[in-house]
């Protein structure tokens, strides 16, 4: 009698934890960092190869992550307990489908010129394995709550790794940051330039895509020289 009597007292905390609980607030914080998506787990790592050329094409896939992700979590949640085990897979597929398109429907309708630029990427977060791990890992087994927040943390850790390396990038290699809406902003005075007298030229290496890597691999060396927790024993 006293195990049940513990089980269902555990259930009973369970149940009543709040939605921001320190257990929950750390599936906002951990992605960030201890547990980022692509520096640590190295997952949906193609992206940040391919479109962070420039800063506003960074910051339009974060949000169609974000999105995504949220939906996906929150929707696989609502309905963990009515999908059978054989299809799980089928099922969250075809609810992250379904957001995709709801997404590049829109950014064609809306920002036609950076849904072109995006081109593939976009219907390719259908296969980011970001989101479908946390589908399977978190939100089969979760409740919509916890999901929410699960999604949010891990789209956010996502997305500061992209916005950091676009910034970069764009930087060095034009010698300007595309902000949405806004177009291209200078941040190095014209005078800098070797063509006008200066010493500073633009490094075109960084616009390519193994600098992206480079890049990312600069932000996994920072990140675990400044935790070595993060780093693998040999």
């Amino acid at each position: 009698m006293s195990t049940e009597v513990q089980e269902v007292e555990k259930a009973v905390e369970k149940k009543s934890e709040p939605l921001f609980s320190k257990k929950n607030r750390k599936l906002l914080s951990d992605p960030l960092n201890d547990s980022n998506p692509i520096t640590v787990q190295v997952l949906g790592i193609c992206s940040a190869l391919a479109i962070t050329v420039q800063l506003q094409q960074a910051v339009i896939m974060s949000l169609s992550v974000l999105f995504v992700m949220i939906g996906g979590n929150v929707i696989v949640s609502l309905l963990r307990n009515a999908i059978p085990d054989r299809i799980r897979i089928i099922v969250q597929l075809v609810v992250i489908a379904a957001l995709v398109i709801i997404v590049n429907e829109v950014l064609k309708a809306f920002l036609p010129d950076i849904s072109e630029k995006l081109s593939v990427f976009v219907g390719l977060i259908i296969t980011n394995c970001i989101i479908m791990g946390r589908l399977e890992a978190f939100a089969l087994g979760n409740k919509p709550g916890p999901s929410f927040l699960d999604a949010i943390g891990n789209a956010m850790g996502y997305a500061w790794i992209l916005l950091a390396v676009s910034i970069v990038r764009e930087l060095f290699g034009s010698g300007a940051i595309s902000f949405p809406g806004m177009g291209q902003v200078k941040f190095l005075p014209e005078g800098w330039f070797i063509a006008n007298g200066g010493l500073y030229e633009n490094n075109n290496l960084m616009i390519l895509p193994p600098m992206a890597l480079v890049v990312v691999g600069v932000i996994i060396w920072i990140q675990r020289a400044r935790n070595t927790k993060l780093i693998e024993e040999n």
